[in-house]
């Protein structure tokens, strides 16, 4: 009688197992890892950071490091005001400058005035120098240490600084080298002075001399003289980082001041 064999099914019928169970393996690394997550330190958040990347490099520091390892000062807390904190600082500049024009003898030491992301500065010039000289008196100097702190709050909004050095008429013969000279030379002093200390790029600080020809006031009293001896800070702001340096142009400048050109008079005096 023939026997009946029954068929093998093979040695490979429970192969499964080892896939379930490396599912199953894996599921447990994971909630291992989520619960260890759960609970994280310092030292954890290290070991782990440092599993995936043997080279990462972690800051000792609040600040954060850049790809190569190293602090990057261009980065983290150094960020343009908003418009609000930007106002907020010039209304400081304008008190400061209240209170100091106050303590002044006269009482048109300081004049200023704000637009729409501008502000205006225009120092008597007996306040910042003696007659006939460009030597920055103590009193100038006084004035400015007092805005600076707050101009370098708002370095990465400022857009340029221009500085500009006026002189009246006087008595006697035109001296045109004369007249520029010592308005450039009394605004390059002020310039200078700024960027020894403000962090503003040097690039956004500009000066020049504009001689008589620029008055604000009839130069025939002396109250209205005094006026147009004067050295004037146009600081203009943006509301991001400019990448441009050299941004802004003086015809922005007396644009946005609403100052005139005046023509050239055929009839000419000395500065003083």
């Amino acid at each position: 009688m023939a026997s009946i064999k029954k068929k093998s099914s093979g040695g490979g019928g429970a192969n499964w197992m080892d896939t379930y169970g490396d599912m199953v393996t894996l599921l447990l690394c994971f909630f291992v890892l989520l619960y260890s997550m759960s609970t994280i330190s310092e030292e954890k958040w290290m070991l782990i950071v440092q599993s995936f990347n043997k080279d990462a490099q972690v800051s000792t520091d609040d600040r954060p490091l850049g790809p190569d390892g190293e602090s990057d000062e261009e980065r983290g807390e150094d960020m343009p005001m908003t418009q609000d904190e930007v106002n907020e600082q010039v209304d400081m500049i304008l008190q400061y400058l209240q209170e100091y024009s106050a303590a002044q003898s006269s009482s048109d030491a300081v004049t200023t005035s704000v637009g729409d992301g501008y502000l205006y500065i225009a120092f008597n010039n007996d306040v910042f120098f003696a007659g006939d000289s460009w030597t920055l008196l103590p009193a100038g100097q006084e004035a400015l240490l007092g805005i600076c702190p707050m101009l370098n709050d708002m370095v990465l909004n400022i857009d340029e600084i221009l500085v500009s050095g006026h002189t009246a008429t006087a008595q006697g013969t035109y001296n045109a080298s004369k007249d520029r000279r010592l308005a450039a030379d009394r605004a390059a002093e002020v310039a200078a002075f700024l960027q020894e200390n403000l962090d503003v790029n040097p690039a956004r600080i500009i000066d020049q001399g504009a001689g008589q020809w620029r008055p604000i006031a009839p130069n025939i009293e002396e109250t209205d003289r005094r006026k147009n001896r004067r050295v004037e800070l146009m600081i203009s702001f943006s509301e991001e980082a400019m990448d441009d340096p050299f941004a802004g142009s003086l015809e922005e400048y007396y644009t946005t001041t609403g100052q005139e050109n005046p023509s050239l008079s055929t009839t000419t005096t000395a500065a003083d």
